[in-house]
């Protein structure tokens, strides 16, 4: 009943929807944990539970270390109660795949879709996975006191009223038993009961311990529970490295992030470890070091959901520290110890894996290693509880992780962990790469290997949404050490381009905007005034589209100054017409007329024709919103005419069409008759269907406003020939 090896995956989220997903069902291997189960039943209809001006949810609280079981017994509890909430049931986990808060607003809009709106006092039931701090759960309560929260954490939480956690140790014996026999086979337990339960006592119940050792027990069924329990005391549980074999910290590379290896309380930010997780630095204190490790590895939560509002005052979770279980200590040795040095090396090596997570390509790249041996290997990580999940993909659980980056600090050189970050980075853009091509219905690189490709637009969509926090979190470590060139900078590129590839545009709105912001950081750091200014555009255009007028005003502004330094002529040209966009927008045609002029300026100066083709449009469309009829015919025929010098027919076609409608607005209908039929022919000469209908159908409602209707019927009966048999134009 291991929490991280044997609880099931809930279904992936999409983007943007915060991690809500549907309540998983409960784990396959559950045992035990009646007398817990009895203790959090009772307590929701305890009196005065979910009491409080306003009224809110129960909360239940399950606490425990990582690897107790505390999630899944949060699952069992939520499928027994389930019939009781019929209005929705939610799980979310408040720590997102690589162990960083998840922002409460996306958890917000991420609940509300799920839930979608509903009458006061709906019955509601979310389970929360992994809190930090009672601010994040009080944020999420639901103002029904009808619904039920279950929560994880590591400890109390202090701060939140009138909930008593339950808290977590291992399993009583008869359970823990019964764990192991589920692993190695009744016939073998009832045939040595005494053995069975000496060992389940020596690993004190501790679920993830025993699940290990049930798993190494079960791949050799000619050992006796005594030679297992032998072997674990005979094993040590002192960490992995001591403080004299600490790697010592590796120069910067290009495009390679470090590996973590600063002690606890002077670590950076988790974006430039090269551990996924913040981990507890395995080589301080001892005997104390790894075992600490593997229990205080920090789970910073996350926030969020329908009331916005953090109560004021709450505290934070009561973490469970001090040092990690012996005996999960020995179990991971017990199985460690016995494994081939290839696949101990792989094993080492995942904790390289962005977030956690690890497919067959990560792995064989990581481990420089054809990717059907990497599957092989994965798969037995997962028999031996040394991996969760399953294919596609694999999770190295949060118990253990401590332990794996012990190891790699202690066993591989600086130089061999730096060329398997690069083969990994290399992989990731390749994939990107083909991915993208795949989504854009584009012929892939030439030389790109068969196993990289992708065979349907569905199946490289797919393979992107699931690995979406995997791959932005491989984009935070690679850019987290300021340099952003080689992989780096390839792996920035080929994500940006692959996710505005992904299908339904707007879904991957946030992720695209973190890479953006993800780019200026960087760039800011290292002064690239170039590549600051093409990420603040970028970031302008998605706050614009966002409806984020200031920000984006802000940013373009930022922009502008950061393109003149490098003298970015293309860049600022972008800027300054952006700017004039969002004023319009924002309905001030006085500061939009202004800065679409300093634009065309710039484009005339620079001789750029289609640049100043597009600007004189944007400038007499302005100038017909504002009346100015007059100005803004003689701005769209300008722009007509520097198409027809560019030879671009079909913008031709469409300016003369504006400038018809301009006609017609100024109370000119015959003038617009001849633009329109001007913008027809050259409509036709371009071959331009869907204009030449378009246009067909103005020039009717034209005509019938002149008093001509046998000729506005023959345009209409012209322009649904264009649109096909039985199609109305238009």
């Amino acid at each position: 009943m291991t929490e991280q090896s044997l609880r099931p995956e809930p279904a992936a989220p999409r983007p943007g929807d915060g991690g809500v997903v549907e309540v998983p069902g409960v784990p396959a291997d559950f045992v035990g944990r009646e007398r817990e189960l009895a203790e959090l039943l009772a307590d929701i209809d305890r009196p005065g539970l979910g009491s409080g001006t306003p009224p809110a949810a129960r909360v239940l609280l399950v606490a425990g270390r990582p690897g107790t079981g505390r999630t899944s017994l949060a699952l069992r509890l939520a499928a027994e109660v389930a019939d009781r909430y019929p209005d929705g049931r939610c799980f979310v986990r408040l720590t997102s795949a690589e162990g960083t808060p998840v922002p409460v607003e996306q958890v917000i809009r991420g609940l509300r879709r799920a839930l979608g709106p509903g009458p006061a006092g709906r019955r509601l039931l979310l389970v929360l996975d992994d809190v930090v701090q009672a601010g994040q759960l009080a944020a999420l309560l639901p103002d029904s006191a009808e619904s039920l929260v279950v929560a994880t954490s590591g400890g109390p939480l202090s701060g939140v009223p009138d909930v008593r956690p339950c808290t977590l140790g291992g399993l009583d014996t008869p359970a823990a038993v019964e764990l192991l026999s589920a692993k190695v086979g009744a016939t073998r337990v009832s045939c040595d009961p005494r053995g069975a339960e000496t060992l389940v006592q020596d690993l004190a119940g501790h679920p993830t311990a025993l699940h290990l050792t049930a798993a190494w027990l079960a791949a050799r069924p000619g050992l006796s529970f005594a030679d297992a329990t032998a072997r674990l005391r005979a094993t040590p549980s002192a960490p992995f490295a001591p403080p004299h074999r600490r790697p010592e910290p590796m120069p910067r590379t290009a495009g390679v992030p470090l590996p973590a290896a600063a002690p606890a309380a002077s670590r950076p930010d988790p974006r430039s470890a090269g551990v996924p997780r913040p981990v507890a630095d395995p080589g301080a204190g001892g005997a104390a070091g790894l075992a600490a490790a593997a229990a205080s590895t920090p789970h910073p939560g996350a926030a969020g959901l329908p009331r916005p509002a953090v109560v004021p005052g709450a505290g934070g979770a009561a973490v469970a520290s001090g040092p990690a279980a012996g005996e999960l200590v020995r179990a991971f040795r017990l199985v460690y110890g016995d494994l081939p040095g290839a696949a101990a090396r792989m094993l080492r090596l995942l904790v390289l894996a962005p977030a956690g997570v690890v497919d067959a390509q990560g792995a064989s790249a990581l481990a420089g290693c054809a990717v059907e041996a990497a599957q092989a290997t994965l798969e037995d990580f997962v028999r031996s509880g040394l991996l969760a999940g399953g294919a596609p993909q694999y999770r190295v659980p949060g118990c253990l992780e401590p332990m794996f980056a012990a190891l790699l600090a202690d066993a591989e050189r600086p130089e061999d962990v730096r060329l398997a970050r690069a083969r990994m980075l290399e992989r990731t853009v390749r994939l990107l790469l083909s991915c993208r091509a795949a989504l854009a219905r584009e012929a892939v690189e030439e030389g790109m290997p068969r196993a990289l490709r992708f065979d349907t637009a569905q199946a490289a969509a797919g393979w992107l949404e699931s690995r979406l926090p995997a791959l932005l979190a491989a984009v935070r470590s690679a850019v987290a050490d300021g340099e952003l060139d080689t992989l780096a900078r390839r792996l920035v590129a080929a994500m940006v381009r692959a996710l505005a590839a992904f299908p339904g545009g707007d879904a991957m709105a946030a992720e695209r905007y973190e890479l953006h912001s993800l780019v200026l950081d960087v760039a800011e750091r290292r002064g690239l005034p170039r590549e600051q200014a093409a990420a603040l555009i970028n970031l302008g255009d998605l706050d614009a589209a966002a409806g984020r007028s200031d920000r984006a005003l802000d940013r373009y502004r930022a922009a502008l100054d950061a393109a003149r330094a490098c003298d970015d002529r293309q860049a600022e040209g972008r800027v300054l017409e952006a700017l004039g966009g969002t004023y319009l927008e924002r309905h001030d045609p006085a500061r939009a007329f202004d800065w679409y002029g300093r634009a065309l300026a710039l484009r005339q100066a620079g001789g750029e024709l289609a640049d100043q083709a597009r600007l004189h449009g944007r400038i007499g469309t302005l100038l017909a919103l504002t009346g100015q009829y007059g100005q803004a015919l003689r701005a769209w025929r300008t722009s007509a005419g520097l198409s027809k010098r560019l030879g671009d027919l079909p913008a031709q076609a469409r300016a003369l069409a504006e400038a018809a409608r301009v006609q017609d607005a100024a109370g000119r209908p015959e003038d617009a008759v001849r633009s329109c039929r001007d913008a027809l022919y050259w409509a036709r000469q371009a071959g331009d269907r869907r204009l030449e209908a378009a246009l067909l159908l103005r020039l009717a409602d034209l005509l019938d406003r002149l008093g001509d209707p046998e000729g506005a019927r023959l345009q209409r009966e012209a322009a649904n020939g264009l649109a096909g048999p039985g199609t109305p134009a238009g």
